[in-house]
Parts: structure tokens; sequence; C-alpha cells
């Protein structure tokens, strides 16, 4: 008599369709309290994948000739107090403080980019040039772009410095976000109206996620920007006060733009 653990897996898998449709584990197959062994494989692949982007070195070089041909300027690098990535990992505030930022051109420019590695070098590697290009051609000629800065052992607040440095009025900080199970390749990017030192997280506005095209595309994430700069400049802010307004009506765009809807 087969018992639950022994009985065979259905020819139908029911869970199939529903995978399609999340990154997420659901429905793994097992036998009594053992997982099987592809999705003991894949889970194993996964984690590989994940420690890999932390801890593999950002390609500075590429990333630098890939934003030359963007025609934005000469890319700068800097780097932060943070001396090794092992020291990155373990001191997060040595990654918000610059070791030198002589290297960083004082611009007046309206819009400023810092690349980051962030806790994940794949995801920049991946995507960051290609998305500086979606939105620079979204927010320019409008604004006047500085040329873009790339910094390496780098946390969020690293970019208030640069921003500060830029002379810019809103900084994009495009990051690598933490890697999991599911995604190890994702971007985010923070902006900041008037970076300076000492600006708190909840004076930044995020979009996060992107990384196409299982996440939000170049496109989607660059109309974001474009609604979000707008609304920074005119009220005077970003942050929680600053609310993404891309997918809204007129009417809703501009009371959010005031800053009348909580």
């Amino acid at each position: 008599m087969n018992t639950p653990e022994t009985q065979s897996i259905p020819s139908v898998d029911p869970w199939k369709s529903m995978r399609g449709l999340t990154q997420a584990r659901i429905g793994l197959q097992r036998s009594g309290n053992a997982l099987s062994s592809a999705d003991v494989l894949q889970f194993q692949a996964d984690h590989a994948a994940a420690r890999d982007a932390v801890h593999t070195p950002m390609d500075s070089d590429g990333v630098v000739d890939g934003l030359k041909g963007l025609g934005l300027g000469e890319p700068a690098v800097v780097t932060s107090q943070a001396s090794s990535r092992a020291e990155y990992l373990r001191r997060p505030d040595l990654g918000r403080i610059p070791n030198d930022l002589s290297a960083v051109q004082h611009s007046g420019a309206e819009i400023g980019f810092v690349i980051a590695d962030g806790l994940s070098a794949t995801a920049v590697d991946t995507h960051a040039v290609t998305l500086v290009d979606t939105i620079a051609a979204g927010l320019s000629p409008q604004f006047s772009i500085a040329p873009p800065v790339v910094a390496t052992q780098a946390r969020v607040a690293l970019g208030d410095h640069i921003g500060e440095a830029l002379g810019v009025e809103i900084l994009l900080v495009i990051i690598g976000e933490r890697p999991g199970l599911s995604v190890a390749d994702s971007l985010g990017i923070y902006l900041t109206y008037r970076p300076e030192p000492g600006r708190r997280d909840s004076e930044r506005n995020c979009i996060s996620n992107i990384h196409p095209p299982d996440g939000l595309g170049y496109r989607d994430a660059a109309r974001i920007v474009e609604a979000l700069v707008s609304g920074a400049r005119q009220l005077g802010a970003s942050g929680v006060a600053l609310k993404d307004t891309s997918s809204a009506d007129p009417a809703v765009a501009a009371a959010a733009a005031q800053g009348e809807l909580g």
C-alpha cells in the first residue's frame, strides 16, 4: 500500500501555470520532508548567484566606457572610505562617506547621476548604462545633466556628498539592490532634491525592482523619474512629501505636485 511519502508524483503538475506568474518558489515537489533534486539544485544555484552579486567587484572600467558613449561628459570615479568589499559589508557607515572627491567637478547642472555598486555589482554591470541612457533621453534637452559619477563600495548616502560637489539640483543614485534568491540583478534609483550631507532617507524617493524583462523596465523607470523630477522642482522637496504621479490623471498629478495629497 502506498503511503503519502511513496506515492508517485502526478503526471500533470497543477502548480505549473501559477509558477509562470511569479518568481517565488511555490508548489515545490517533495517526498516526505525532502525537496526534489531539481528544486534543491536550483536553490543552490540561485544562492550562489546572490552571493556572487554581493561579493564580485563592479566592472568599473566597463561601466565608465559605456557611460562615455552616452555623450554626457567624462565620467568621474570615486570610492567610499570602505577599503575593501569585506569592510564595506561589515561597516555600512564607511560606505556613506567619500574617500576623495577631487575627481568630481562642480557643474551647476540641474540633474546629476551617480552609478553605485551597492549590494549587487551584477545589477550595475548588466543594466546601469542602458538605464542611464534611457533616463537621460527623457530628461534632455529640458534639463541640463552633469557628467556622471561612478562610485564603488558605495551606499546611497554617499551620493549626498557627490551631489553637493556637483552642485546639482536633483541627484539620481542608481545602485545595485540587495539580491534575493529570486533576483540577483535588480537596480534601485534614489532621487534627492538639493542633495547635501545629512539628508535623511525620508527625504528621498525610491524606484526599485528594475531588472527587465522580469522586473520594472528601463522606460517605465524613466517615466517615473521624469514625473518625480517635475514634481520635486514644483514642490521644492523630495521624499515623503513627493508622490509618484506618472500614472495619475492630470488633476491628481497637479494636487500631488503641490503636496495636497496625503
